[in-house]
């Protein structure tokens, strides 16, 4: 099988310049690129050979690029297509305050389907938009936009009780 030693010599700079091209931070490509051949140590065995080494590690890569985005937008506030307008007021921060998540509850409970259950499924499950699409057999996008429709009926809503 493979030696870690020859995998990180063969490949860490084709790994790095990939999870470089997708971050465009270096620092952070470092990073990645560093994890991705720990976890490729401890997983090398179960590499089946269907595809190329390469593919399989950056696949790796990749993926945890992915689930570090995912944390970092906890943090930041959730990503909105460039297709749809931001909105100023923020559902999330609504839901901060005890009085005010009692009113989100509310309206989200007036909301019909499937605005209500994609809300919900994103910010009280935290399920990716992905995992939302898939639970209706929808895109990824198509949860997105739901969810995003959702939050600006909700917002609207709470503007017109003021």
């Amino acid at each position: 099988m493979y030696k870690v030693e020859e995998l990180y010599n063969d490949y860490f700079h084709d790994v790095y310049l990939y999870i470089r091209s997708l971050s465009a931070d270096e620092h952070l490509a470092e990073d990645i690129t560093q994890e991705t051949f720990f976890k490729a140590m401890k997983s090398v065995d179960s590499f089946r050979g269907d595809c190329d080494i390469r593919v399989w590690l950056c696949q790796i890569a990749k993926n945890l690029l992915f689930t570090h985005n995912k944390k970092q937008k906890r943090f930041t506030g959730e990503e909105v297509p460039e297709t749809v307008p931001d909105n100023t007021v923020r559902v999330d921060e609504l839901l901060e305050n005890s009085a005010q998540s009692m009113e989100v509850h509310r309206v989200l409970h007036t909301l019909s389907e499937p605005y209500k259950e994609v809300f919900t499924l994103r910010v009280f499950g935290e399920l990716s938009f992905r995992q939302i699409g898939e639970i209706f057999g929808k895109t990824e996008s198509w949860a997105r936009v739901t969810f995003h429709r959702a939050k600006l009926k909700i917002i609207e809503e709470l503007e017109v009780q003021k």
